[in-house]
């Protein structure tokens, strides 16, 4: 039981200093690590879809296609292509998005349309909000001409997921006793009210310590860094939800073995999945692009 605790710390601290490194660091040190984790994730979904969904999901070109959606976004939005470039970039993934269908054509599989389902949906799932951590990660510049690259929001995304998890947990093993209402029992059974509320107001205070440090980078009042850190909260435990009803369907434990004790890649970043997004619509709703 020690011997496992202290592999899961140690290679908690490994990942997140190789996640928080890499976002803070150089902009193609963030690209790299996103386009490896989408990599990583979509191989994980396509091998559990074949394994325990009865599908035939072609792993490789679904992985390759999917990150290639990442990285069209990435060199769109950092500003690397433009002119009619700008679109151009984004024609290898209509090739991919014809080749999938086609390629039943001739594989005979017993059950195309779910390969198709499983493919897509891996896409709209996994690649998509991954590619939209770049469009959240850089900002044109119209004061000198240029994109820039702030690191400080996609790290304010996962500070604030790990802040919601660790309120949650703390609060939830300190009062689910007293307050033992489930969250979604069904999908979750460990998951209860009071640690959900715990978590949002864990996400709340470090919402103002981020707009205390970060104000001079992203100028955004006090109310608006807690409607994101809010969104974040929400839909990161949506997104957990989500991935664990993707579990339960398929009767896995954990989605793979990516950190030893910490799961697979998408127990990782399950909750990323629909927090990105949501912070998108929301960063756009508050008209800050």
């Amino acid at each position: 039981m020690l011997r496992n605790f202290i592999i899961r710390t140690i290679s908690g601290i490994f990942f997140v200093a190789a996640l928080v490194g890499c976002i803070i660091g150089h902009p193609l040190a963030f690209g790299a690590l996103f386009a490896l984790i989408t990599g990583m994730a979509l191989w994980e979904f396509s091998g559990l879809v074949n394994a325990h969904a009865g599908a035939a999901v072609n792993r490789l070109i679904n992985t390759i296609g999917g990150v290639y959606l990442f990285v069209a976004f990435y060199y769109y939005a950092s500003g690397w292509v433009s002119g009619r470039a700008d679109v151009m970039v984004f024609v290898p993934v209509l090739v991919a998005l014809v080749y999938l269908p086609i390629s039943e054509l001739f594989l005979q599989h017993s059950d195309p349309l779910k390969n198709w389902a499983y493919a897509f949906a891996s896409w709209l799932y996994i690649a998509l909000p991954f590619s939209l951590l770049s469009v959240l990660a850089f900002s044109y510049n119209p004061m000198t001409g240029t994109v820039d690259y702030l690191w400080q929001i996609p790290l304010s995304i996962f500070i604030f997921l790990w802040a919601n998890d660790s309120g949650a947990y703390c609060v939830g093993c300190l009062l689910h006793k007293y307050f033992p209402a489930k969250l979604f029992e069904r999908v979750s059974p460990k998951k209860t009210w009071v640690g959900s509320i715990g978590g949002a107001l864990c996400c709340l205070a470090v919402a103002a310590v981020l707009h205390h440090f970060f104000q001079t980078v992203l100028p955004l009042a006090l109310w608006h860094w807690m409607g994101f850190g809010a969104v974040v909260c929400v839909f990161g435990t949506f997104g957990d939800l989500v991935e664990s009803l993707f579990k339960r369907q398929l009767d896995v434990k954990d989605s793979g073995r990516m950190l030893p004790g910490h799961g697979g890649v998408l127990d990782r970043f399950d909750s990323a999945l629909l927090a990105i997004p949501a912070t998108v619509i929301y960063f756009y709703t508050i008209n800050m692009f």
